[in-house]
């Protein structure tokens, strides 16, 4: 007897297939974008170690939903593209985080992050 049955998880991942996408698509670009952000306004670790762990937790569910596809033998452009949007948004935080402290070297200007015009006179 099989305690665990993932099969009615996978049906609701392929039933709700628009639904699932519309919030995961947005949700990995914008985590993925703040934890730049974050690590070029130099916030504090606590807050880009949540955003990091949020947008890795948004990739892992796409790979997880893309995959219900694939145990069914659909492999079309989109799964495809929805995997490699995961992968691209996973690799960005995860070597965000490694090289973090690198990247603060190559930061852009705070100007542009605090509102005021690289144009101003000083």
């Amino acid at each position: 007897m099989n305690l665990l049955n993932f099969e009615p998880i996978f049906e609701f991942s392929r039933q709700n297939c628009v639904a699932i996408c519309a919030f995961l698509v947005p949700a990995n670009l914008l985590t993925t974008a703040l934890n730049l952000i974050l690590l070029f306004t130099q916030r504090s670790q606590t807050q880009i170690r949540l955003a990091i762990s949020l947008s890795v937790i948004f990739a892992f569910t796409l790979f997880l939903h893309v995959s219900t596809w694939f145990i069914i033998g659909v492999v079309t452009p989109v799964t495809f593209i929805l995997l490699g949007l995961g992968a691209t948004c996973l690799t960005i935080a995860i070597l965000a985080d490694i090289y973090r402290h690198k990247l603060l070297a190559i930061r852009l200007p705070v100007e542009m992050f605090q509102g005021k015009s690289l144009l101003q006179k000083k």
